[in-house]
């Protein structure tokens, strides 16, 4: 079925084409996405991309955006080779692109208007277009109520809608939708396709090209593409594929087209009858309700599902679904009502009850580091299943779900598809009496589906398992048999689908699910005392789209637009995570204090003993002289014998014992010269040999001074009187020395990480997209997410110098308007580092680390934190030569301490101002801009 040359569009269909791939071979190590695939896609249509999971739809629609780099073969979108880095610019502005993922290209910490608004600012909108736009979209989606919701608080279908808005926000010429209404109720996908067709009236040339699960949708398109192992089966219209295969209906078309092998054993879904007389009540609701904050999630819901009982939960975003599955598996506690499993109350906790349940949610919540093996392996031992019993319930697992494959992949790197159904295997892993589901064939393929009801069937009318269910595919709710209809927070109606349509004089369950919604709508805007929403008219164009031609989005004010738009989205996210926010600036003051007050090589207060065997006028003396030197020896109670002092010396009780012999007053005054015992605690061996210079230096000033009565009876060859003087720091006190330093560290330690991860982060979550599939250049993005942490970094600065003046009391004396500056360049170099290092680390772990050690070993070994660069040798001495710590450290130290003026630590400010385009050149340069 496959042809070696393109498959193009029938006659019929405009002879343009607004994508031809040709050839093209794409593999994920030794997996292969796509297999020499050719397609032509003519413009003007909507076209939708159907195929089992894992087929290669995703990889072929992130090529075609211009998301992911070309391995082999050649893509020409909208007239040009989208491999070229120079086309790919200037199309950019006529391409949106959605993931696949429940807001994968979304900002969770900040709102539903944001998001918009910034995907509106990185195309280029003007502020009055965005403030348009914008509402209208919001509106239309119904997700004006919701505009100032974070993201990260939506339910998976709302995050479609956001994620759509921001697509849509542009008026693109190619629309790219990967699986964009995946776990969104029919109500809103009626919502998304009506808003398409109302700018596609306005815009009768854009294309869309559209994956999809939901082969009702595909049906309304205008030319399908099946696809299978990376190639295509067929192309056409839908009612010519469906009459090529002899088919009613797409997805049954679909499954035909499929390989002999990938269809064998597919049968029609037929559910036998519940058996009578079973009227085991095993989930019970009362009254249940959950608030958060003045928001009501769930609002007072009672249910009753019997024992064996498939029962469907059908309702809006957003609605309260999910939030009621929590509270019935005890994850999230009720704010009100109660919550019963076979009679037994879910907030018990029981052991037992956990046992005889099975939950699957909606986000994939397994172990993306381990292998689908490793996966099942240990949920079976969580569970603890025997592992005879464990082994063959995997095995039979992996051939039901089709997981054979795939066993030593990585569950994180599946896609969605298989992702779900590794979750299904794991929930129905230890048989569980209760299975809750929280859409659970989102984005699966028809014979995957079907695959899964049929186990789901069988557990229920053949070992009495009860499921309880949420869908948004209404075959699927066809197949329950009792479902309920949820709106806001409160069930709408519960009963058999038939029964649902028969009160609804509908046609199917589609049909009257949609009627429900509105009419709860409408009533729920009358409540409000606010008019019924009118619908949308068919065809009609958005404002925007009357408003003429779009205007170019390119050049160096739209480039600036679009840093400023990264520094504003990068600002807000900060504000708003109070964890970040916290560490950015908590952490540094914290950090100071402790090193401030923890790190000194000031010896003081060295703790002795005496030991004095002697006890003469002469040795109390002499004992004086260390009680009397202030404030660097302390007393504690004398030694009685000479293992009592050893072992107050070993138990660190002190670290001096002084043992004054016997006849030392006898010998001193004979003027033989006694000796006296100084044992010191050499285990720290810098502190160690202070002591004992702090000790020798009390015994010879001793015998140096007249009035001490110890001096040395040979005569003075001098009569010179040496004075130490230090200059800078005439005390002598590590306080004018390491506060001072400290802020090297912590301005490039803290600043680094944040950037480091603000980076990473959009990769590990796919906000990264973006970036990759907008205008966006390098430059732009990059100093648009460094701005808002240079701001930190100088803000942290300004936090550390006053508590250098206020609490540690060590002023500056020399320039501290050239430290500012020199400050100024250090922190912007400290996040250019940052930027570094996110460019080879993928995940926010391996980013902290590695930016950690790189930062924290060479400040304070190499930078002159412990010992002067000059006294490095080799490689020590080169790091220390080219680390910027080394040079904000001297200006530092020298404003401070030293009192430095402008014109010595100009210097520093140099070395650091050239670092600053060094680091962001090697940031730019490793940066990509697609995914591999």
């Amino acid at each position: 079925m496959v042809s070696s040359t393109s498959p193009g569009p029938p006659a019929h269909l405009s002879s343009r084409l607004v994508v031809s791939i040709q050839g093209v071979t794409h593999r994920y190590g030794k997996a292969v996405a796509l297999d020499g695939l050719s397609l032509d896609v003519p413009s003007g249509i909507r076209v939708g991309i159907v195929g089992p999971d894992g087929v290669g739809k995703s990889t072929l629609m992130a090529l075609v955006a211009g998301a992911k780099k070309m391995q082999q073969g050649r893509v020409l979108v909208l007239d040009g080779d989208i491999a070229d880095a120079r086309h790919r610019r200037q199309v950019g502005p006529r391409i949106a692109y959605m993931p696949q993922g429940l807001g994968k290209n979304l900002y969770l910490e900040l709102s539903v208007y944001d998001n918009v608004d910034f995907m509106a600012r990185l195309f280029g909108l003007s502020p009055e277009e965005r403030k348009v736009r914008v509402p209208e979209l919001l509106a239309a989606t119904g997700l004006g109520r919701f505009a100032e919701r974070p993201a990260g608080k939506l339910s998976g279908g709302m995050k479609q809608k956001v994620g759509l808005c921001g697509a849509l926000v542009h008026d693109p010429d190619l629309l790219i939708l990967d699986e964009p209404t995946t776990g969104v109720d029919p109500l809103s996908r009626r919502q998304f396709w009506t808003l398409i067709d109302e700018i596609r009236a306005g815009r009768p040339g854009m294309s869309v090209i559209i994956s999809t699960a939901y082969m009702d949708e595909a049906q309304q398109w205008d030319w399908i593409v099946a696809m299978d192992a990376g190639r295509v089966l067929a192309t056409g219209s839908p009612a010519e594929l469906m009459e090529r295969t002899g088919t009613q209906d797409l997805e049954k078309c679909f499954i035909a087209l499929l390989p002999e092998e990938k269809r064998r054993g597919h049968k029609e879904i037929t559910i036998p009858p519940r058996a009578q007389g079973n009227a085991e009540l095993a989930i019970e609701a009362h009254g249940l309700t959950r608030r958060f904050g003045t928001f009501t999630a769930v609002d007072h819901v009672t249910l009753s599902i019997e024992r064996g009982e498939i029962f469907g939960f059908l309702g809006s975003n957003g609605c309260g679904k999910s939030t009621t599955m929590k509270m019935l598996t005890g994850l999230l506690p009720p704010t009100e009502g109660t919550a019963k499993l076979f009679g037994s109350s879910v907030d018990a906790g029981s052991m037992e009850v956990r046992k005889n349940l099975g939950y699957m949610t909606q986000a994939f919540s397994l172990y993306g580091e381990l292998s689908v093996q490793q996966n099942l392996v240990l949920h079976a031992r969580l569970y603890h299943l025997p592992p005879d019993k464990a082994k063959a319930r995997i095995e039979e697992l992996v051939e039901r779900f089709g997981l054979g494959a795939h066993l030593e992949a990585l569950a994180g790197d599946l896609p969605m598809g298989l992702r779900q159904r590794l979750s299904l295997a794991v929930a129905v892993l230890h048989g569980p009496q209760i299975l809750i589901l929280d859409e659970p064939t989102s984005g699966v393929d028809p014979v995957a589906r079907d695959s899964f009801w049929e186990l789901l069937i069988d557990l229920s009318r053949k070992q009495g398992v009860t499921i309880f269910v949420t869908t948004h595919f209404m075959n699927e709710g066809m197949r329950c048999d009792r479902i309920s209809l949820m709106n806001a927070g409160k069930v709408l109606a519960a009963d058999s689908p038939q029964k649902l349509i028969e009160a609804r004089n509908a046609d199917s369950l589609e049909t009257a699910f949609i009627g429900y919604m509105e009419d709860a709508i409408a009533e729920k805007a009358r409540a409000e005392g606010k008019d019924t929403p009118a619908a949308p008219a068919p065809g009609a164009a958005t404002p925007q789209a009357q408003a003429g031609p779009r205007t170019d989005r390119a050049g160096l004010r739209l480039g600036l637009g679009r840093l400023l738009a990264y520094a504003s989205n990068e600002t807000s996210q900060i504000l708003r995570d109070k964890v970040r926010l916290a560490f950015a600036f908590i952490g540094s003051a914290v950090l100071m204090l402790v090193f401030g007050f923890g790190i000194t090589t000031d010896v003081e207060n060295i703790r002795y003993a005496a030991l004095d065997l002697d006890q003469s006028p002469e040795s109390r003396a002499y004992l004086e002289q260390f009680s009397a030197a202030k404030p660097y020896f302390a007393p504690t109670p004398p030694a009685t014998s000479s293992d009592e002092a050893l072992r107050r010396l070993q138990s660190d009780d002190v670290s001096v014992v002084l043992e004054i012999p016997p006849r030392f007053g006898l010998d001193l005054r004979r003027g033989s010269g006694p000796e006296v015992l100084a044992q010191v605690d050499g285990a720290m061996t810098f502190r160690g040999d202070t002591v004992a210079q702090y000790v020798q230096g009390v015994h010879s000033r001793m015998l140096q001074d007249p009035a001490s009565g110890f001096h040395s009876a040979s005569a003075r060859k001098s009569t010179a009187n040496i004075e130490e003087r230090y200059v800078y720091n005439p005390t002598f006190e590590s306080i004018y020395s390491i506060v001072p330093s400290v802020p090297a560290l912590l301005l490039l330690l803290i600043p680094a990480i944040l950037m480091t991860v603000s980076i990473v982060r959009e990769k590990e979550l796919g906000s990264i997209i973006n970036f990759y599939v907008t205008p966006t250049g390098r430059l732009e993005y990059l100093l648009g997410k460094q701005l808002p942490y240079v701001a930190i970094g100088m803000a942290n600065f300004f936090i550390l110098t006053a508590l250098s003046l206020v609490v540690f009391s060590v002023p500056i004396k020399g320039s501290f308007l050239t430290l500012v500056v020199c400050a100024l360049f250090y922190v912007t170099a400290t996040t250019g580092i940052g930027m570094v290092t996110s460019t080879f680390t993928g995940s926010q772990v391996a980013a902290v680390f590695v930016t950690a050690i790189l930062t924290i070993v060479p400040t304070i070994q190499f930078s002159g934190l412990l010992q002067p660069v000059s006294t490095l040798q080799g490689g020590a001495r080169l790091v220390g030569s080219i680390w910027p710590a080394t040079y904000y450290m001297h200006a530092s130290l020298g404003a401070f301490t030293k009192g430095l003026g402008a014109g010595l630590i100009l210097r520093d400010v140099a070395f650091l101002a050239v670092c600053v385009p060094l680091l962001l050149a090697v940031s730019v340069l490793g940066l990509r801009k697609q995914e591999k």
